[in-house]
């Protein structure tokens, strides 16, 4: 019965600190977003600057592998490139036209 017990702690312990570092996930990319429209809305063409900003960094997302990044999923590598979607989204709203 203990290691079911044990068992069970561990998996609230994770469940907990996905939690948190989901919170965590959240706020860097509530902040990294606004900072970014903040510093594009301030190039002369802030459509193209956002461009290369984000094919740079699609760029050096697909360039790791597991021996350069630890990856031990490919949905690390997904979930990166989904992120450089939404980010894209996000920026894009309130860049003028």
């Amino acid at each position: 019965m203990t290691n079911s017990t044990d068992a069970n702690a561990e998996i609230e312990a994770l469940k907990r600190e996905v939690a948190e570092l989901s919170g965590l996930a959240l706020a860097t990319g509530v902040l990294l977003t606004q900072l970014l429209q903040s510093n594009l809305k301030r190039e002369l063409n802030p459509w193209n600057a956002a461009t290369k900003m984000l094919t740079d960094a699609r760029t050096a997302i697909q360039g790791f592998s597991p021996e350069t990044s630890g990856e031990r999923d490919p949905a690390m590598k997904q979930r990166a490139l989904d992120a450089l979607e939404q980010y894209e989204q996000q920026l894009r709203t309130v860049l003028p036209v």
